[in-house]
Protein backbone atom coordinates (compact mmCIF):
# COMPACT_ATOMS: atom_id res chain seq x y z
CA UNK A 1 0.00 0.00 0.00
CA UNK A 2 1.16 3.46 -0.95
CA UNK A 3 2.33 5.48 2.18
CA UNK A 4 0.66 8.89 2.46
CA UNK A 5 2.64 11.96 3.63
CA UNK A 6 1.60 12.65 7.65
CA UNK A 7 2.39 15.91 9.16
CA UNK A 8 3.57 13.83 11.84
CA UNK A 9 6.68 13.02 9.47
CA UNK A 10 8.37 16.28 10.04
CA UNK A 11 7.56 16.36 13.42
CA UNK A 12 9.03 12.96 14.33
CA UNK A 13 11.98 14.56 12.13
CA UNK A 14 12.64 17.51 14.36
CA UNK A 15 12.30 15.27 17.62
CA UNK A 16 14.67 12.74 16.03
CA UNK A 17 16.83 16.15 15.48
CA UNK A 18 16.60 17.20 19.30
CA UNK A 19 16.16 14.23 21.50
CA UNK A 20 17.90 10.49 22.04
CA UNK A 21 14.54 9.27 22.07
CA UNK A 22 10.91 9.86 20.39
CA UNK A 23 7.72 8.32 21.49
CA UNK A 24 4.86 8.36 19.26
CA UNK A 25 1.44 8.57 21.89
CA UNK A 26 -2.01 8.81 20.25
CA UNK A 27 -5.36 6.57 19.63
CA UNK A 28 -4.59 2.83 17.93
CA UNK A 29 -5.35 2.54 14.33
CA UNK A 30 -3.60 6.30 14.04
CA UNK A 31 -0.73 4.68 11.61
CA UNK A 32 1.72 5.55 14.38
CA UNK A 33 3.73 2.40 13.77
CA UNK A 34 3.72 2.99 10.06
CA UNK A 35 4.94 6.39 10.13
CA UNK A 36 7.81 5.72 12.39
CA UNK A 37 8.83 2.93 9.79
CA UNK A 38 9.46 5.82 7.33
CA UNK A 39 12.33 6.85 9.41
CA UNK A 40 13.88 4.03 11.23
CA UNK A 41 16.79 2.18 10.12
CA UNK A 42 15.83 -1.01 12.03
CA UNK A 43 12.88 -2.61 13.78
CA UNK A 44 12.45 -4.71 16.92
CA UNK A 45 9.03 -5.94 17.01
CA UNK A 46 8.28 -7.23 19.98
CA UNK A 47 4.50 -8.94 18.71
CA UNK A 48 6.36 -10.57 16.23
CA UNK A 49 5.13 -14.63 16.69
CA UNK A 50 8.45 -15.49 15.40
CA UNK A 51 10.98 -14.43 18.23
CA UNK A 52 8.27 -12.92 21.08
CA UNK A 53 9.43 -15.51 23.33
CA UNK A 54 12.77 -15.06 22.78
CA UNK A 55 12.64 -11.17 22.94
CA UNK A 56 11.06 -11.39 25.82
CA UNK A 57 13.29 -13.54 27.83
CA UNK A 58 16.25 -11.08 26.51
CA UNK A 59 14.10 -8.01 27.86
CA UNK A 60 14.29 -9.30 31.37
CA UNK A 61 17.42 -10.41 31.82
CA UNK A 62 19.58 -7.89 29.32
CA UNK A 63 17.10 -5.57 27.45
CA UNK A 64 19.88 -3.63 26.43
CA UNK A 65 20.67 -6.34 23.53
CA UNK A 66 17.40 -5.80 22.16
CA UNK A 67 18.53 -2.06 21.09
CA UNK A 68 21.56 -3.10 19.10
CA UNK A 69 20.26 -2.27 15.49
CA UNK A 70 21.34 0.48 13.06
CA UNK A 71 19.42 4.02 14.21
CA UNK A 72 17.10 5.30 14.43
CA UNK A 73 15.86 1.84 15.58
CA UNK A 74 12.23 1.78 15.66
CA UNK A 75 10.75 -0.27 18.96
CA UNK A 76 7.05 -1.17 18.34
CA UNK A 77 4.81 -2.49 20.89
CA UNK A 78 7.40 -1.49 23.75
CA UNK A 79 5.07 -1.98 26.28
CA UNK A 80 5.48 -5.66 26.10
CA UNK A 81 8.53 -5.36 27.59
CA UNK A 82 8.63 -2.15 30.07
CA UNK A 83 12.37 -2.06 30.93
CA UNK A 84 13.02 -1.04 27.67
CA UNK A 85 12.15 1.82 28.45
CA UNK A 86 15.07 2.69 30.86
CA UNK A 87 17.24 0.93 28.73
CA UNK A 88 16.34 3.53 26.17
CA UNK A 89 17.25 6.26 28.48
CA UNK A 90 20.20 4.84 30.18
CA UNK A 91 21.41 4.07 26.55
CA UNK A 92 20.68 7.57 25.61
CA UNK A 93 22.75 9.07 29.01
CA UNK A 94 25.60 7.06 27.88
CA UNK A 95 25.48 8.65 24.29
CA UNK A 96 26.41 11.70 25.61
CA UNK A 97 22.74 12.77 24.85
CA UNK A 98 23.41 12.00 20.94
CA UNK A 99 19.86 12.77 19.18
CA UNK A 100 17.70 10.09 17.23
CA UNK A 101 18.69 7.11 18.41
CA UNK A 102 15.35 5.02 19.07
CA UNK A 103 11.77 5.53 18.60
CA UNK A 104 9.36 4.21 20.36
CA UNK A 105 5.77 3.15 19.42
CA UNK A 106 2.37 1.04 21.02
CA UNK A 107 -0.16 1.47 23.34
CA UNK A 108 -0.90 2.83 26.94
CA UNK A 109 -1.39 -0.15 28.70
CA UNK A 110 1.84 -0.44 30.21
CA UNK A 111 2.87 -1.67 33.66
CA UNK A 112 4.41 1.62 35.53
CA UNK A 113 5.87 -0.34 38.09
CA UNK A 114 8.76 -1.97 35.59
CA UNK A 115 9.39 2.18 34.63
CA UNK A 116 12.16 3.83 37.33
CA UNK A 117 12.73 7.11 35.62
CA UNK A 118 10.38 9.35 33.28
CA UNK A 119 12.81 10.19 30.73
CA UNK A 120 12.68 13.77 30.50
CA UNK A 121 15.43 15.37 28.93
CA UNK A 122 16.03 11.46 27.14
CA UNK A 123 12.70 10.44 25.75
CA UNK A 124 10.32 13.11 24.38
CA UNK A 125 6.84 12.56 23.32
CA UNK A 126 4.69 13.18 20.70
CA UNK A 127 1.15 12.89 19.75
CA UNK A 128 -0.32 11.32 16.22
CA UNK A 129 -3.85 12.07 15.81
CA UNK A 130 -6.24 10.32 13.00
CA UNK A 131 -5.50 11.69 9.67
CA UNK A 132 -6.84 15.23 8.91
CA UNK A 133 -8.90 16.15 5.53
CA UNK A 134 -5.65 17.36 3.99
CA UNK A 135 -3.59 14.48 4.28
CA UNK A 136 -6.75 11.74 3.72
CA UNK A 137 -6.50 13.60 0.33
CA UNK A 138 -10.31 14.96 1.24
CA UNK A 139 -8.94 18.64 1.24
CA UNK A 140 -7.80 20.47 -1.00
CA UNK A 141 -5.32 22.52 0.99
CA UNK A 142 -5.16 25.39 -1.01
CA UNK A 143 -5.37 27.76 2.33
CA UNK A 144 -2.55 27.24 4.79
CA UNK A 145 -3.38 27.82 8.29
CA UNK A 146 0.26 28.68 9.00
CA UNK A 147 0.46 31.51 6.10
CA UNK A 148 -3.37 32.70 8.12
CA UNK A 149 -1.34 33.01 11.09
CA UNK A 150 1.78 34.66 9.61
CA UNK A 151 0.77 36.78 6.76
CA UNK A 152 -1.95 39.29 6.95
CA UNK A 153 -2.52 39.89 3.68
CA UNK A 154 -2.86 36.08 3.14
CA UNK A 155 -5.06 35.97 -0.16
CA UNK A 156 -8.10 33.52 0.30
CA UNK A 157 -10.70 35.34 -1.91
CA UNK A 158 -12.44 33.06 -4.09
CA UNK A 159 -10.99 29.84 -3.14
CA UNK A 160 -13.38 26.47 -3.32
CA UNK A 161 -14.17 23.54 -1.59
CA UNK A 162 -13.86 20.22 -3.28
CA UNK A 163 -17.06 18.10 -0.95
CA UNK A 164 -20.45 19.23 -0.92
CA UNK A 165 -22.08 18.56 2.70
CA UNK A 166 -23.14 15.16 2.02
CA UNK A 167 -19.42 13.86 1.20
CA UNK A 168 -18.34 15.89 3.67
CA UNK A 169 -20.77 13.18 6.16
CA UNK A 170 -19.16 10.51 4.60
CA UNK A 171 -15.88 11.17 5.19
CA UNK A 172 -16.60 12.20 8.93
CA UNK A 173 -18.40 8.72 9.23
CA UNK A 174 -15.61 7.14 7.51
CA UNK A 175 -12.74 9.23 10.03
CA UNK A 176 -9.16 9.66 9.77
CA UNK A 177 -8.17 6.21 9.92
CA UNK A 178 -5.51 5.43 7.55
CA UNK A 179 -6.47 1.87 6.60
CA UNK A 180 -10.27 3.02 5.45
CA UNK A 181 -8.39 4.75 2.53
CA UNK A 182 -7.33 1.66 0.98
CA UNK A 183 -10.60 0.48 1.09
CA UNK A 184 -14.02 0.63 -0.51
CA UNK A 185 -15.97 3.36 0.38
CA UNK A 186 -18.85 0.52 2.25
CA UNK A 187 -16.19 -1.47 3.60
CA UNK A 188 -14.48 1.74 5.09
CA UNK A 189 -17.78 2.84 7.05
CA UNK A 190 -17.42 -0.46 9.33
CA UNK A 191 -14.07 0.29 10.54
CA UNK A 192 -15.52 2.78 13.47
CA UNK A 193 -17.82 0.36 14.42
CA UNK A 194 -15.04 -2.49 14.73
CA UNK A 195 -13.02 0.62 16.76
CA UNK A 196 -15.67 1.36 19.08
CA UNK A 197 -16.33 -2.64 19.54
CA UNK A 198 -12.74 -3.54 20.63
CA UNK A 199 -12.35 -0.42 22.88
CA UNK A 200 -15.57 -1.81 24.50
CA UNK A 201 -14.67 -5.63 24.60
CA UNK A 202 -10.77 -5.08 24.50
CA UNK A 203 -8.87 -2.15 25.36
CA UNK A 204 -11.02 -1.23 28.29
CA UNK A 205 -9.83 -4.32 29.84
CA UNK A 206 -6.44 -4.87 29.03
CA UNK A 207 -5.40 -1.17 30.01
CA UNK A 208 -4.23 -1.72 33.53
CA UNK A 209 -5.41 -5.50 33.78
CA UNK A 210 -8.59 -4.70 35.94
CA UNK A 211 -11.99 -6.32 35.33
CA UNK A 212 -14.12 -3.88 33.28
CA UNK A 213 -17.88 -4.29 32.26
CA UNK A 214 -17.90 -3.64 28.61
CA UNK A 215 -21.58 -2.96 28.72
CA UNK A 216 -20.58 0.04 30.78
CA UNK A 217 -18.08 1.31 28.18
CA UNK A 218 -20.74 1.20 25.46
CA UNK A 219 -22.88 3.46 27.26
CA UNK A 220 -20.32 5.61 28.39
CA UNK A 221 -19.72 5.98 24.92
CA UNK A 222 -23.18 6.19 23.45
CA UNK A 223 -23.65 9.22 26.24
CA UNK A 224 -20.90 10.77 25.11
CA UNK A 225 -21.89 11.03 21.62
CA UNK A 226 -25.19 12.38 22.51
CA UNK A 227 -23.63 15.21 23.65
CA UNK A 228 -20.65 15.50 21.63
CA UNK A 229 -19.83 18.89 21.35
CA UNK A 230 -21.72 20.43 24.24
CA UNK A 231 -20.98 21.07 27.98
CA UNK A 232 -22.55 18.39 29.18
CA UNK A 233 -22.46 18.00 33.08
CA UNK A 234 -20.12 14.63 34.02
CA UNK A 235 -23.04 14.05 36.41
CA UNK A 236 -25.30 14.67 33.72
CA UNK A 237 -23.67 11.69 31.42
CA UNK A 238 -23.88 9.16 34.27
CA UNK A 239 -27.37 9.80 35.11
CA UNK A 240 -27.85 8.97 31.33
CA UNK A 241 -26.50 5.78 31.59
CA UNK A 242 -28.06 4.73 35.26
CA UNK A 243 -31.11 6.33 34.38
CA UNK A 244 -33.03 2.94 32.64
CA UNK A 245 -31.69 1.12 35.61
CA UNK A 246 -29.90 -1.85 33.58
CA UNK A 247 -26.52 -0.64 35.01
CA UNK A 248 -25.43 -0.27 38.55
CA UNK A 249 -22.25 1.45 38.89
CA UNK A 250 -21.37 4.64 41.45
CA UNK A 251 -19.63 7.95 40.57
CA UNK A 252 -16.19 6.83 41.28
CA UNK A 253 -16.34 3.72 38.91
CA UNK A 254 -18.13 5.85 36.48
CA UNK A 255 -14.86 8.47 36.91
CA UNK A 256 -12.91 5.36 36.31
CA UNK A 257 -13.85 4.07 33.35
CA UNK A 258 -13.49 8.20 32.05
CA UNK A 259 -10.17 8.16 32.70
CA UNK A 260 -9.33 4.96 31.00
CA UNK A 261 -11.00 5.85 27.67
CA UNK A 262 -9.50 9.02 28.15
CA UNK A 263 -5.89 7.38 28.40
CA UNK A 264 -6.83 5.61 25.24
CA UNK A 265 -7.27 8.78 23.68
CA UNK A 266 -10.87 7.56 23.00
CA UNK A 267 -12.27 10.56 24.35
CA UNK A 268 -10.86 14.11 24.14
CA UNK A 269 -12.89 16.75 26.14
CA UNK A 270 -11.98 20.55 25.08
CA UNK A 271 -11.19 22.87 28.09
CA UNK A 272 -12.72 25.93 28.71
CA UNK A 273 -10.79 28.91 28.16
CA UNK A 274 -11.46 31.52 30.75
CA UNK A 275 -10.43 35.04 29.79
CA UNK A 276 -10.51 37.80 32.61
CA UNK A 277 -13.45 39.68 30.70
CA UNK A 278 -16.50 38.47 31.93
CA UNK A 279 -17.36 37.91 35.82
CA UNK A 280 -15.74 34.26 36.93
CA UNK A 281 -20.06 33.29 37.53
CA UNK A 282 -20.68 34.36 33.48
CA UNK A 283 -17.92 32.23 31.94
CA UNK A 284 -18.29 28.39 31.69
CA UNK A 285 -15.76 25.93 32.60
CA UNK A 286 -16.90 22.96 32.24
CA UNK A 287 -15.08 20.56 29.27
CA UNK A 288 -16.96 20.38 26.17
CA UNK A 289 -17.45 16.43 25.60
CA UNK A 290 -16.08 15.50 22.66
CA UNK A 291 -13.58 12.15 20.91
CA UNK A 292 -10.47 11.82 19.17
CA UNK A 293 -12.13 11.14 15.73
CA UNK A 294 -16.04 12.27 14.50
CA UNK A 295 -16.36 8.56 13.44
CA UNK A 296 -16.40 7.31 17.27
CA UNK A 297 -19.47 9.69 17.99
CA UNK A 298 -21.12 8.69 14.64
CA UNK A 299 -20.58 4.75 15.12
CA UNK A 300 -21.24 5.15 18.75
CA UNK A 301 -24.19 6.50 17.88
CA UNK A 302 -25.12 3.59 15.83
CA UNK A 303 -26.07 5.84 12.96
CA UNK A 304 -24.79 6.21 9.64
CA UNK A 305 -24.37 8.59 6.58
CA UNK A 306 -27.88 8.29 5.03
CA UNK A 307 -29.53 8.66 8.57
CA UNK A 308 -26.83 12.05 9.21
CA UNK A 309 -28.51 13.36 5.72
CA UNK A 310 -31.74 13.98 7.57
CA UNK A 311 -29.88 15.05 10.50
CA UNK A 312 -28.03 18.07 10.24
CA UNK A 313 -28.20 19.52 12.82
CA UNK A 314 -26.77 16.68 14.38
CA UNK A 315 -24.18 16.52 12.40
CA UNK A 316 -23.50 20.32 13.08
CA UNK A 317 -22.24 18.82 16.46
CA UNK A 318 -20.03 15.99 14.17
CA UNK A 319 -18.93 18.70 12.04
CA UNK A 320 -17.40 20.64 14.81
CA UNK A 321 -15.75 17.32 15.92
CA UNK A 322 -14.40 17.25 13.06
CA UNK A 323 -12.45 20.81 12.89
CA UNK A 324 -11.30 19.74 16.21
CA UNK A 325 -9.66 16.74 14.76
CA UNK A 326 -8.09 18.39 11.74
CA UNK A 327 -6.69 21.98 13.87
CA UNK A 328 -5.04 19.55 16.32
CA UNK A 329 -3.44 17.32 13.47
CA UNK A 330 -2.38 20.89 11.38
CA UNK A 331 -0.39 22.25 15.21
CA UNK A 332 1.36 19.56 16.67
CA UNK A 333 3.44 21.73 18.64
CA UNK A 334 4.46 21.53 22.01
CA UNK A 335 2.18 24.13 23.42
CA UNK A 336 -0.09 24.34 21.06
CA UNK A 337 -3.70 23.57 21.90
CA UNK A 338 -7.73 23.72 21.90
CA UNK A 339 -10.06 25.38 24.27
CA UNK A 340 -13.39 26.92 24.10
CA UNK A 341 -15.63 30.22 25.02
CA UNK A 342 -18.94 30.19 26.61
CA UNK A 343 -20.40 32.23 28.91
CA UNK A 344 -24.24 32.97 30.30
CA UNK A 345 -24.82 35.41 28.42
CA UNK A 346 -24.97 33.24 24.98
CA UNK A 347 -21.44 34.30 23.60
CA UNK A 348 -19.39 31.93 22.49
CA UNK A 349 -16.56 30.74 20.22
CA UNK A 350 -16.84 27.17 19.21
CA UNK A 351 -12.66 26.78 19.37
CA UNK A 352 -9.92 28.40 20.27
CA UNK A 353 -6.53 28.03 18.96
CA UNK A 354 -3.68 28.26 20.61
CA UNK A 355 -0.37 28.36 19.36
CA UNK A 356 3.01 27.75 21.48
CA UNK A 357 4.15 31.13 21.02
CA UNK A 358 1.27 32.78 22.40
CA UNK A 359 -0.74 33.39 19.28
CA UNK A 360 -4.38 32.43 19.06
CA UNK A 361 -7.23 32.26 16.93
CA UNK A 362 -10.81 32.46 17.80
CA UNK A 363 -13.16 30.33 15.38
CA UNK A 364 -16.67 29.30 15.23
CA UNK A 365 -17.86 25.99 13.33
CA UNK A 366 -20.90 26.59 11.31
CA UNK A 367 -21.97 23.44 8.57
CA UNK A 368 -24.65 26.31 6.73
CA UNK A 369 -23.70 29.93 5.55
CA UNK A 370 -27.20 31.13 7.04
CA UNK A 371 -25.20 31.10 10.26
CA UNK A 372 -22.00 32.59 9.25
CA UNK A 373 -23.54 35.87 10.34
CA UNK A 374 -24.50 35.11 14.21
CA UNK A 375 -20.48 33.31 14.02
CA UNK A 376 -18.72 36.31 13.24
CA UNK A 377 -21.10 38.58 15.57
CA UNK A 378 -19.74 36.10 18.21
CA UNK A 379 -16.22 36.62 17.87
CA UNK A 380 -16.20 40.30 16.70
CA UNK A 381 -17.58 40.38 20.48
CA UNK A 382 -14.89 38.63 22.00
CA UNK A 383 -12.72 40.89 20.73
CA UNK A 384 -14.12 44.17 21.76
CA UNK A 385 -15.01 43.05 24.89
CA UNK A 386 -10.70 41.91 24.96
CA UNK A 387 -10.37 45.53 23.69
CA UNK A 388 -12.56 47.03 26.47
CA UNK A 389 -10.95 45.33 29.16
CA UNK A 390 -7.51 46.04 28.13
CA UNK A 391 -8.36 49.67 28.23
CA UNK A 392 -9.22 49.26 31.91
CA UNK A 393 -6.34 46.61 32.34
CA UNK A 394 -3.37 48.96 31.15
CA UNK A 395 -1.23 46.94 33.35
CA UNK A 396 -1.29 43.34 32.08
CA UNK A 397 -3.36 43.51 29.21
CA UNK A 398 -4.93 40.75 27.73
CA UNK A 399 -3.88 39.47 23.93
CA UNK A 400 -6.62 40.36 21.58
CA UNK A 401 -6.96 37.63 18.91
CA UNK A 402 -4.67 36.89 15.72
CA UNK A 403 -7.54 35.47 14.04
CA UNK A 404 -11.25 35.37 13.71
CA UNK A 405 -12.10 32.13 11.31
CA UNK A 406 -15.79 31.02 10.88
CA UNK A 407 -14.80 27.23 9.59
CA UNK A 408 -17.69 26.03 7.31
CA UNK A 409 -18.74 23.12 5.81
CA UNK A 410 -19.66 25.38 2.81
CA UNK A 411 -18.34 26.54 -0.80
CA UNK A 412 -16.15 29.61 -0.84
CA UNK A 413 -13.47 31.33 1.07
CA UNK A 414 -13.71 35.04 1.26
CA UNK A 415 -12.29 37.39 3.87
CA UNK A 416 -15.74 39.45 5.51
CA UNK A 417 -15.51 43.18 5.75
CA UNK A 418 -15.25 43.21 9.20
CA UNK A 419 -12.03 40.72 8.78
CA UNK A 420 -13.58 37.49 9.65
CA UNK A 421 -12.35 34.94 7.50
CA UNK A 422 -14.48 32.44 6.26
CA UNK A 423 -13.29 29.00 5.47
CA UNK A 424 -14.67 25.66 4.21
CA UNK A 425 -12.81 22.92 6.26
CA UNK A 426 -12.10 21.07 3.17
CA UNK A 427 -10.13 23.95 2.00
CA UNK A 428 -7.84 24.09 4.51
CA UNK A 429 -4.12 22.45 5.43
CA UNK A 430 -1.53 23.03 8.16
Amino acid sequence: MKYLSRIADMVLKERLAAFGAVLIEGPKWTGKTTTAMQQAQSILQLQDPDRRDDNLATAATMPSLLLKGKQPRLIDEWQDAPTLWDAVRIAVDKSGGLPGQYILTGSNTVDKDKIYHSGTGRITRMKMYPMSLWESGDSSGEISLKELFDNPDYDIDGITSQLEIPELIRVACRGGWPATLQMTEAAGMVIASDYVNSVCEVDILSIDKRQRNPKIARQIMRSYARNISTIAKRTSIFADITSSGDLTLSIDTFDDYIRMLEKLYVIQDIDAWCPAIRSKTAIRSMPKRGFSDPSIAVAAMGVNAEALETQLKTFGFIFEQMCARDLRAYTPGFGSHLSYYRDRYGLEADLVLHLNDGRYALIECKLGSREIDDGAKHLLEIKRLIQEYNKQEQQVPLREPDLLIVLTGGYMAYTRPDGVKVIPLACLKD
